[in-house]
């Protein structure tokens, strides 16, 4: 059975991830405590319809019952029985802006006196233990619904194996590092098209620009040591148990450069047999 607990800061996009995951064919439940988890794995390992794919959502709506995250967890490694953990994020301003939006209240703006910037911020640290034990983190900050879908579906509809999936994005610096980021790498080193005018409109998915910058001979030196460093390092990540690798390659901008050299990593590394995808965050942005 392939059992993925979802979490993650609350306006982050639980209830959508969930509903991405029933498409693609996961029984779900919304706002299960954690101390029930393993109680529900045990019946679902003993009903009688075939649930071979289940996905439950746990967050700090439960109160003073999150607390037993940990606990539950480890009651199922005890077990041996596998399960992966999704987490998703955004950054504090647009959480705060999402709940004003819609006028929800955060569950834990009661207890700091209706304050929802310092729930934001206290969710965000209680939450930092389950972050960093996470399989798979989505930060969800400048995701369309469609393209939350879009992750969800490269996660999780194809086979639940062990092997190490690699998620490309491609951005500018002017717009911040990607949250969950593991990898970042500055390509702003590399000759840029900006500056050439029949370049500039393009990005780096149109065939003049790719060309301009992976012909040049500084990025033909950064490529053989770059691909040389990703193929020394997925085996490792690999056998550590790592699900998801996310490597972030930024320019200024988030349209030229960095968009033709995450484009190629992700053509490389499905090359090699490894799963690999690409998300090319900023290049719409002015």
């Amino acid at each position: 059975m392939e059992f993925v607990v979802v979490t993650g800061l609350s306006g982050a996009g639980k209830t959508q991830a969930m509903h991405s995951m029933e498409d693609i064919g996961f029984f779900c439940v919304d706002n299960l405590p954690p101390a029930l988890i393993p109680v529900f794995y045990d019946l679902c390992l003993k009903s009688e319809s075939a649930m071979d794919r289940v996905a439950v959502v746990t967050d700090t709506r439960g109160g003073e019952l999150f607390k037993s995250f940990f606990t539950a967890m480890e009651s199922l490694k005890m077990e041996d029985k596998s399960y992966r953990i999704l987490f998703l994020d955004a950054s504090d301003g647009i959480l705060v802006r999402r709940f004003k939006e819609t006028r929800r209240k955060h569950p834990l703006s009661d207890d700091l006196g209706g304050s929802l910037e310092q729930a934001v911020r206290l969710e965000r640290e209680m939450l930092r233990p389950v972050r960093e034990s996470a399989d798979f983190v989505i930060d969800t900050a400048s995701l369309s619904p469609a393209q939350l879908k879009g992750r969800i579906a490269e996660l999780f509809l194809t086979s639940a194996s062990d092997s190490l999936a690699v998620h490309c994005i491609s951005f500018g610096f002017k717009f911040g590092i990607p949250m969950e980021a593991d990898l970042v790498l500055d390509v702003r080193c590399l000759p840029n098209p900006f500056y050439d005018q029949q370049l500039r409109p393009k990005t780096g998915l149109d065939p003049a620009v790719r060309d301009y910058v992976m012909e040049n001979e500084e990025t033909r030196g950064f490529l053989s040591r770059y691909t040389a460093l990703l193929d020394y390092l997925l085996p490792l990540y690999a056998k550590e148990g790592k699900s998801q690798l996310v490597v972030a390659m930024g320019c200024t901008g988030g349209h030229h450069r960095s968009v033709a050299l995450a484009q190629y990593t992700c053509d490389y590394l499905c090359g090699k047999g490894v799963k690999a995808s690409v998300t090319h965050r900023d290049i719409q942005r002015g």
